[in-house]
């Protein structure tokens, strides 16, 4: 396994995505608001590129910058530092009406005064289209957005979810070359935002639009997205396919921010090319792949997914010995909290059949094992 360097980027599982264009790029992109003690960097020298017709999201915790590089996209922020390239062509000083792009705020930002339809049609009439045009486009995107029959209500006069399609609706009707979304989902209910979500990749998917999209909600990020670059500080961490983000996080901070992740502290035992042997806590040894610059004895972190973990009760000698110290039934899954001889804690999550749940109770004593291949290990 080899250690990131100074490029992020990843090779997607998609191999039709990695012939596509370059859509829009950002060139060691910084942005510094501020000065002297009062100095903020909120982007530091970013570089990503993102292509034609891709689900992009800009995932993270709150002030890790992704906002500020999506205004920037749009035209609302200007570079310290670098460049921003739409198309192959440096945008970077272009104000936000010049640049083939629509922005969906998490206020949609739509006239009350107007009807569904007006609210469409507006930019269109503002470009200056041909009237026949704006009507077909405007019925068009009804239909896209499955909003026919409220084409003559007010947008004060419908639902928090019907306000999303519209505003989308709206964005996409002049066929920008990319959208950005803004965290639009972040005042619906959590019903109403899954169905949103789907919704969103079937619009994505249908328009060929690139959609560039920032949210901090991990599981939006995995259910939507082509690819997800994950920041932090100003800085993008990794950049990968759901899966890769996932399933092989490049650090501490990717593993904890998306899911729910053990860490275990282990050393490496042994190395053999890109594998190697490392104990976990109670002497238990497992063989994983491991970075280039890990060397036996060396401590390491090995990161298990709650869901790759087999929890069984004691007697197999296999797995980490463990008593069960809380149980937490979620309806599709119980979660198991156990606590390790170490002392360490390890959540399982282990699927319930159609009699329930597996049946351990507090205090049971169990063991909790798992495949090679559901080991990731990270630098302590």
């Amino acid at each position: 396994m080899r250690e990131r360097t100074g490029s992020i980027e990843e090779p997607t599982e998609n191999g039709d995505a990695t012939a596509r264009r370059p859509m829009v790029e950002a060139r060691s992109v910084s942005k510094v608001f501020g000065s002297g003690d009062s100095e903020l960097r909120a982007l530091d020298a970013v570089s990503v590129t993102i292509r034609e017709g891709e689900f992009f999201t800009l995932l993270g915790p709150s002030g890790c910058g992704k906002t500020t590089l999506l205004r920037m996209i749009a035209g609302f922020e200007h570079p310290s530092d670098g460049a921003i390239l739409l198309d192959g062509a440096d945008i970077s000083g272009l104000p936000p009406y010049r640049r083939p792009v629509n922005t969906v705020f998490q206020s949609y930002a739509l006239f009350p005064h107007l009807t569904v339809a007006g609210n469409i049609a507006f930019g269109l009439e503002m470009l200056g289209r041909p009237a026949a045009e704006v009507a077909d486009t405007v019925e068009r995107m009804l239909r896209m957005v499955r909003m026919e029959a409220m084409r003559d209500r007010l947008t004060s006069q419908i639902s928090g979810g019907q306000q999303q399609r519209v505003a989308l609706a709206r964005a996409l009707a002049p066929q920008p070359k990319v959208l950005l979304l803004d965290e639009p989902l972040s005042a619906l209910d959590l019903k109403l935002r899954k169905e949103m979500q789907i919704e969103l990749k079937r619009l994505q998917t249908e328009t060929g639009i690139t959609f560039v999209f920032v949210t901090h909600d991990q599981e939006e990020a995995l259910t939507m997205s082509d690819r997800i670059a994950v920041m932090r500080d100003g800085q993008i961490l990794q950049i990968g396919s759901p899966h890769e983000i996932y399933e092989r996080p490049a650090d501490h901070f990717v593993a904890s921010f998306i899911g729910e992740t053990n860490f275990l502290a282990a050393t490496v035992e042994t190395r053999t090319g890109e594998r190697g042997r490392i104990r976990l806590p109670g002497g238990l040894v497992a063989e994983t792949d491991l970075f280039e610059s890990m060397a036996p004895g060396d401590a390491v972190a090995a990161v298990i997914r709650p869901e790759h973990l087999r929890v069984q009760p004691a007697g197999s000698g296999s797995g980490l010995a463990a008593t069960v110290a809380t149980i937490v039934y979620l309806g599709t899954d119980t979660q198991y909290h156990l606590r390790l001889e170490s002392g360490e804690m390890l959540v399982a999550r282990v699927q319930n059949g159609p009699s329930g749940s597996p049946g351990l109770a507090d205090g049971a004593a169990v063991e909790a094992s798992f495949a090679p291949t559901a080991v990731r290990v990270l630098r302590d």
